[in-house]
């Protein structure tokens, strides 16, 4: 005769094949994702420079392997140039240097014309508070 312990014991091990034949539980140490170990390498850049919204700015960057490096600029609201170059590695890490260049001759200040618009005097109203009733019982 089976006691209840053992039966107990029988359905958990039944249950745990069939988790891990179901694939629900991994066994990580033997997955592996094929792209991993591949030399990742890219390149690219981009530049926006907007009239209109004085938004202007470009950057690139490229990787080969583990190194990255690239460099972008902005035109801050002053009309100076910030260039912030940068490099990533296993080594060194992530580092980037800062430039400011001034510019070379006052940037002009754009200022949106609104157009006025005639307000609506409604004119002043007394309020008064309700009056207060105290009712007896």
């Amino acid at each position: 005769m089976v006691s209840s312990m053992q039966m107990s014991l029988v359905v958990a091990l039944f249950g745990l094949l069939s988790l891990c034949r179901a694939g629900i539980i991994h066994d990580y140490h033997h997955h592996h994702d094929l792209h991993y170990h591949e030399h990742p390498k890219y390149a690219f850049d981009y530049s926006v420079s907007d009239f209109h919204t004085g938004d202007s700015k470009s950057q690139w960057e490229t990787r080969d392997g583990d190194v990255v490096k690239g460099q972008y600029t902005v035109v801050e609201p002053d009309g100076t140039l910030r260039t912030v170059e940068y490099t990533a590695d296993d080594h060194n890490g992530f580092n980037a240097v800062v430039k400011r260049t001034e510019p070379k001759h006052p940037v002009p200040v754009h200022t949106a014309h609104h157009q006025l618009h005639h307000t609506v005097d409604y004119g002043h109203h007394h309020y008064e508070a309700p009056l207060y009733y105290n009712h007896l019982q």
